[in-house]
């Protein structure tokens, strides 16, 4: 080497820009990925470094190097001893075999071969080859699909599904309608959370006001607290009124056979005559789980002086709670015989702020006679008649919601719909689509799509801000996920036509 090479000065980093030939010996093997054929040149560059005449047992492969910045090109004259300015440093070629060694000293100290330069080999074979078998081959076939990985698996979409937007859309409209359907779901089970269950004679009980909270039209409702098991339950007892007409007992089996329902009101015992030896009544009564606040009736006196927006708003939700209990009441084959603004009750929704709408809950069950499931618009009038009585007090209501529900109580004394399509206008009349769309003849499913994406962005915003999903909420996500095409135009029709 100090045959061909001067001395060069020293400067940080000199050796790992001089002779490329020399690095692996120098400063360990250089990496295949820096350049091609830097594999073979590793394993041959200890033999470069050979004084001359000890030839390579595979050729003399020092032709092939390329001369470091501090080499002068080999001539047959003297060496200049003054000292000269380096040159710059060469282009790096790219050497044209990088499997093998040459076996012939070259004709020339060229670095490049003659003929046409062929490309980089690819494995075992250079890239015209693959080439050439890829045409022979026929038509080039697409990439195989990559698998996902474990956290791209919870999209549920293939590779091929990314590139269609529809199926995009698909499977976003799925995991939209069922995550409302679990929040629909945790919403119920909290508000119906906490009911005490069957209650026995051995369990404890005691008074806790000697005058009743509420006087509903056939019953007055007195708070006790029933202690099983260190575990206590706000109950209260159903006490009839004196005189009232005595309940029917069907209706009292009905009763208590009823699986809980978010509007019906149950019966989780008998409180036999003795328990309570200081209560102001004689004889055994039923008790509930929910203790009343007051009744639609005492509300609507109370409910004068609210704004009109706020006041409609009310009145939809309760009428969409009753008819969701008279629902359930037709689907079992019952009727009631009236319906009166005193028997229905208002109770403070579990685990609710107070400033949201009251759960209604239909108490009345002594008039009640038996009628085939199905039957169409048995309670449509008493609706229509209940309707007028909460929409009469007052000034005129010149709010979208008071004109959709003054349409209403005429449709149901003119169709006479069942409870199931009345729910359904008010559901519509509540929440959209409102009767523009109607007239413009709007696709109502992406309609659907649309509100419940800002759905479950709504609730997001409020969950981060720490706003706990209240009964209207629930009422919401109950509509959106049981919706569709054909019910949503249903209830347009009621509404507007």
């Amino acid at each position: 080497m100090g045959k061909y090479c001067r001395k060069a000065p020293s400067r940080p980093g000199l050796w790992s820009n001089s002779c490329p030939g020399v690095s692996g010996s120098l400063q360990g093997p250089v990496r295949q990925s820096e350049r091609p054929g830097a594999a073979a040149i590793g394993s041959w560059s200890s033999r470069a470094l050979l004084p001359r005449g000890h030839a390579s047992p595979k050729g003399e492969v020092r032709t092939h190097l390329l001369p470091s910045k501090a080499c002068r090109p080999r001539t047959s004259e003297r060496p200049v001893t003054d000292p000269q300015p380096l040159p710059p440093p060469l282009p790096k070629k790219t050497l044209t075999r990088t499997q093998s060694l040459p076996t012939h000293k070259a004709s020339s100290p060229s670095l490049t071969r003659a003929g046409p330069p062929r490309k980089p080999l690819v494995g075992s074979r250079s890239v015209d080859e693959s080439q050439a078998d890829d045409d022979r081959a026929g038509p080039a076939q697409p990439p195989a699909e990559p698998p996902f990985s474990s956290l791209d698996a919870e999209l549920g979409l293939s590779l091929h599904d990314l590139n269609h937007p529809e199926a995009v859309h698909a499977a976003l409209e799925a995991r939209q309608l069922e995550g409302l359907r679990v929040v629909h779901a945790r919403l119920h089970t909290r508000l119906l959370g906490g009911r005490p269950g069957p209650c026995r004679p051995e369990h404890g009980f005691r008074l806790l006001d000697s005058s009743p909270c509420v006087e509903s039209g056939d019953a007055l409702y007195y708070r006790l607290v029933r202690v099983h098991e260190e575990a206590w339950h706000l109950l209260a007892a159903k006490v009839p009124k004196p005189g009232a007409e005595e309940p029917h007992p069907w209706g009292l089996e009905l009763q208590v056979s009823l699986h809980p329902h978010f509007n019906l009101q149950g019966l989780c015992g008998l409180l036999p005559e003795g328990a309570l030896p200081e209560a102001p009544w004689s004889g055994s009564v039923a008790l509930v789980a929910e203790v009343p606040e007051l009744t639609v009736a005492q509300w609507l006196v109370e409910a004068g002086a609210r704004p009109p927006e706020e006041f409609t708003k009310t009145v939809a939700l309760l009428l969409l709670q009753l008819s969701a209990a008279l629902e359930r009441l037709e689907a079992l084959g019952v009727a009631l015989a009236e319906l009166r603004l005193e028997n229905l009750l208002l109770v403070a929704p579990r685990g609710c702020t107070a400033t949201g709408p009251p759960r209604l809950l239909l108490a009345d069950f002594r008039r009640i006679h038996p009628r085939p499931p199905g039957t169409p618009g048995i309670h449509a009038r008493q609706l229509g008649r209940l309707l007028r009585e909460l929409l009469a007090p007052g000034v005129p209501l010149a709010t979208p919601v008071a004109t959709g529900l003054e349409r209403l109580a005429a449709q149901l004394t003119r169709v006479r719909p069942s409870a199931a399509r009345t729910r359904g206008a008010l559901q519509a009349l509540l929440w959209g689509p409102g009767p523009e769309l109607r007239s413009h003849g709007a696709p109502l499913g992406s309609w659907l799509r649309v509100r419940r994406t800002m759905l479950v962005l709504h609730l997001a915003e409020r969950a981060v801000g720490g706003e706990v999903p209240g009964l209207e909420d629930w009422l919401c996500c109950e509509y959106l996920t049981e919706a569709t095409v054909a019910s949503v135009d249903l209830a347009l029709s009621l509404l507007w036509d």
